[in-house]
């Protein structure tokens, strides 16, 4: 019988049993997905956030203070499937719903990898 990977949840956080907080299945995937799309990449107008590694990350930040249009949003698609197949090959995009209101802009991902389905919620606004 085999386990289910456990590893560390992004953004780090404090467990009342570790040092830091772990976690399998759903909750494991949300947080790898999470850090690749809100991980600012290397761009024309930015050097990347990671110095080991400017080129990891989704570039949603070219998102923000853009108007918040259709070509936004298809935008906003394209830099998250593009990224996930970069950076997490296993995971396969199911969908990306995009929810515009006013000028705030939400992104409703949905992925699986095996058998492990997750949604999260992004915003430009979180970077």
């Amino acid at each position: 019988m085999s386990r289910a990977p456990q590893n560390l949840l992004v953004p780090f956080r404090r467990d009342k049993k570790r040092d830091f907080a772990a976690g399998t299945g759903a909750e494991l995937l949300a947080s790898k997905v999470r850090q690749v799309l809100l991980t600012e990449g290397a761009t024309p107008h930015s050097t990347g956030e990671l110095p080991w590694r400017t080129s990891f990350g989704a570039g949603l930040a070219r998102l923000r203070h853009q108007r918040n249009d259709a070509v936004l949003a298809e935008l906003a698609r394209v830099y998250i499937r593009d990224a996930l197949a970069r950076w997490l090959p296993g995971v396969h995009l199911v969908q990306v719903r995009v929810e515009q209101d006013a000028a705030m802009l939400t992104l409703r991902v949905r992925v699986r990898e095996g058998d492990t389905t997750a949604e999260l919620d992004v915003s430009p606004r979180d970077l």
